[in-house]
């Protein structure tokens, strides 16, 4: 979905156009249960977001306001730019021929601002990043497979892994339960701690076959 998204508005013309993900349709932090920050991706060439715009943006979340109408977003070119790397991938080192031309222009970047994560690139970086997070998953390392979105300064981590409902469930369940305990200091850290002791009581290992097995 994210990779549609920043696709679909590389493509985007319509000046001051930028895409939000409020609250409302996030998760939180799968380690730790923390609320996640909204996100906004902004095309550079299009759009500028300044840090009063985002503030006030931010304080109008969650959104309550009425639908204007449906956007019908369009990733037509993008199952073909992601076979092409995969294609361009499997090759060995020595027969990858570099298109210079078609690296992106400019530097991206991903901060806070307003209370808001923001993601900012060009029309070349977003399809760039589009394809990049399409093909996540292809040399996952067991479950497991990341990227940033700004590896310059390792911004904008993107991480999938095996069993993320599960793993949110518990990090929710092990805040509430150290909540509950008034536990004082780094709640966060606390909660990573107990986090651990909630999935051995839900997931309690399996011990060795005995000889009634």
């Amino acid at each position: 979905m994210l990779a549609r998204l920043l696709w679909g508005l590389a493509y985007q013309r319509r000046p001051g156009t930028l895409v939000v993900i409020d609250p409302e349709h996030l998760d939180p932090n799968p380690f730790d249960a923390a609320p996640a920050d909204p996100i906004v991706v902004v095309p550079v060439e299009r759009t500028v977001l300044t840090r009063a715009a985002a503030a006030d943006l931010r304080r109008r979340m969650p959104f309550r306001e009425r639908s204007e109408g449906t956007v019908r977003w369009q990733t037509f070119g993008l199952p073909q730019a992601v076979a092409e790397l995969r294609e361009w991938r499997s090759r060995a080192p020595g027969e990858r021929i570099w298109r210079f031309d078609e690296l992106p222009v400019g530097t991206p970047r991903v901060d806070r601002i307003g209370g808001l994560i923001t993601i900012f690139g060009g029309h070349h970086q977003l399809r760039s990043w589009a394809t990049d997070l399409a093909t996540l998953g292809d040399y996952a390392y067991h479950g497991m497979d990341y990227t940033y979105l700004d590896e310059a300064d390792r911004n904008g981590e993107v991480q999938i892994f095996r069993q993320y409902r599960r793993e949110v469930n518990i990090a929710r369940r092990a805040r509430a339960e150290v909540l509950a305990s008034g536990v004082a200091g780094d709640l966060d850290r606390a909660v990573w701690s107990h986090a651990a002791t909630v999935r051995r009581r839900r997931f309690p290992a399996v011990g060795p076959p005995t000889a009634a097995d």
